[in-house]
């Protein structure tokens, strides 16, 4: 297993880890900014390697938010860590999630945010956007930091293997491939329309979760990636069946 740390965009760092074991990575994200802001925790196993990483860029115990984009050990199982660890620390995260799971598990209480709430860490701007069911949970969401224009995506574009920090190559047929190979996303009657929602914005870079910094063209990856999920939920709700 390695761990290593990136300049991926203005004030912005993917820690990334592969293990090999499973051909798989998880990545987080580190926003640099006036009041830093850590996206994703990775697994509590994983900390001391974060931790690590954060430390050969800024003091850890200084980070102010810590987000993520649903309640899953990959994306939040540190986070009482980093708030043991970070004293000034608060969980952003959207007010379903906070009332429903993150209000009991997290040592201290987190800060709620509406969907499209727009929070100021400085010289930064980050808006969070609800996006129930996609790619999986109730409560999940994504981060958009409006000031580079990047979006914090999740478990969108999932692909297998070890990857490069960033890449203009193509993120869809990789993650349409890893998603035959290991269906995940929660098929959803609105997952199409909720990614079409997010091709709407002014993204300059894709901060995958399990893949790299794509910098080529977003909005066409979106909606490609829209395509794909419509036609999976047409596959497993035919028409005839809804009628």
């Amino acid at each position: 297993m390695t761990t290593r740390i990136a300049e991926v965009g203005r004030d912005t760092y993917q820690i990334s880890t592969y293990m090999p074991d499973i051909d798989f990575a998880v990545n987080q994200y580190l926003v640099t900014a006036d009041e830093p802001l850590l996206f994703h925790t990775g697994m509590r196993g994983l900390f001391p390697e974060t931790r690590d990483a954060i430390a050969s860029v800024i003091d850890p115990t200084t980070l102010r938010w810590i987000s993520f984009g649903h309640v899953e050990a990959d994306e939040c199982g540190a986070m009482n860590e980093f708030l043991m660890l970070a004293p000034g620390a608060t969980v952003l995260f959207g007010q379903l999630g906070c009332m429903l799971t993150l209000g009991d598990i997290a040592d201290r209480e987190p800060r709620a945010v509406a969907d499209g709430e727009v929070v100021e860490i400085g010289n930064h701007r980050v808006r969070w956007i609800d996006t129930p069911h996609l790619p999986h949970g109730w409560e999940a969401g994504l981060l958009y930091d409006e000031t580079t224009r990047t979006l914090f995506c999740g478990d969108l574009f999932s692909t297998m293997g070890a990857f490069d920090a960033t890449t203009t190559d193509d993120i869809v047929a990789p993650a349409i491939a890893a998603e035959d190979g290991m269906p995940s996303m929660s098929l959803h009657p609105r997952s199409g329309q909720l990614i079409r929602a997010l091709a709407d914005l002014d993204v300059d870079k894709l901060a995958l979760m399990h893949g790299p910094v794509f910098t080529g063209d977003c909005e066409g990856a979106l909606l490609a990636l829209a395509d794909d999920a419509d036609r999976r939920v047409a596959a497993a709700v035919p028409t005839a069946a809804i009628a």
